[in-house]
């Protein structure tokens, strides 16, 4: 089969997606714009494909997983041909790496050990693999190779995760509970001192005790702040539908009608 062929073919599956991107990239033939652009550039697209695909996970539109997970993968394709032009790497090695990761990471699967064991013993044993591959890889301190690109919030709880590993963890929510109040009062002492950059540091430091209370209750921050957001914009959009009916806009409301139609909002979801 001819390049052009696979590039056409509907069911050309990887090897076409590859051969398109390959082809994209061509100094003399391609696309201007991919041919221009770097790890550094397509990054933030990489980061943007995958909350697209956590925002159709969580709003359960499954017609549109496919086409988001599709730009995901692209994004990884993207990625590993401007490492094979660099010499680097390629696509294949990625594939393999990975392989190899799942199956020393999963002896109970792919190897001699035994399966008979708790969810929170293949945990333990999974974190051990990862430390010795950490190891290997000469990151030798506790929170070296948490990656500091991740969302703050994410961050916040895997580098209390790695802490938590060495025994530096409270042992259970209440006193994680204290440590909030006790930020919240230093967030207030800050506050009524006018000093910008204290109130700046209190209130981090309150965003991540809250994140190791979510950790203590087993709670996904990210997940339960994108459940609060959709919850405040199904109700905010509740009060623009009602105040609509009466002739209004939210601007030509106040704050004291709309709380009531917020309430109302509320009362009507949990009547469901």
């Amino acid at each position: 089969m001819g390049k052009n062929d696979l590039v056409h073919d509907p069911n050309g599956g990887l090897p076409r997606l590859l051969e398109i991107m390959r082809r994209l990239r061509d100094p003399d033939s391609g696309c201007p714009w991919d041919i221009e652009q770097t790890f550094a550039t397509i990054a933030p697209y990489t980061i943007e494909e995958a909350y697209e695909v956590a925002d159709a996970i969580e709003r359960e539109a499954w017609d549109e997983l496919k086409g988001e997970l599709g730009d995901l993968l692209f994004q990884s394709v993207f990625h590993a041909q401007m490492a094979t032009e660099a010499g680097m790497f390629t696509f294949d090695e990625v594939a393999d790496g990975m392989s190899d990761k799942m199956v020393a990471r999963h002896p109970h699967v792919f190897g001699d050990e035994s399966r008979d064991k708790s969810a929170d013993q293949q945990t333990r044993d999974w974190e051990a693999v990862k430390a010795a591959e950490r190891a290997k890889r000469g990151a030798f301190g506790v929170l070296d190779d948490v990656a500091v690109g991740l969302p703050a919030l994410l961050r916040a709880v895997k580098l209390q995760k790695r802490a938590a590993r060495v025994g530096f963890d409270w042992p259970d929510a209440e006193q994680v509970l204290d440590k909030i109040a006790e930020e919240t009062r230093e967030l207030v002492e800050a506050r009524d001192s006018k000093l910008h950059d204290d109130v700046f540091e209190e209130f981090g430091d309150l965003l991540f005790v809250i994140a190791n209370l979510a950790r203590h209750l087993k709670i996904d921050p990210e997940a339960a702040l994108r459940a609060a957001n959709a919850k405040f914009t199904r109700r905010f959009r509740a009060i623009e539908a009602d105040l609509a009916a009466r002739g209004k806009r939210p601007e030509d409301s106040d704050l004291a009608e709309m709380d009531a139609l917020w309430n109302v909002a509320k009362f009507a979801e949990r009547a469901i």
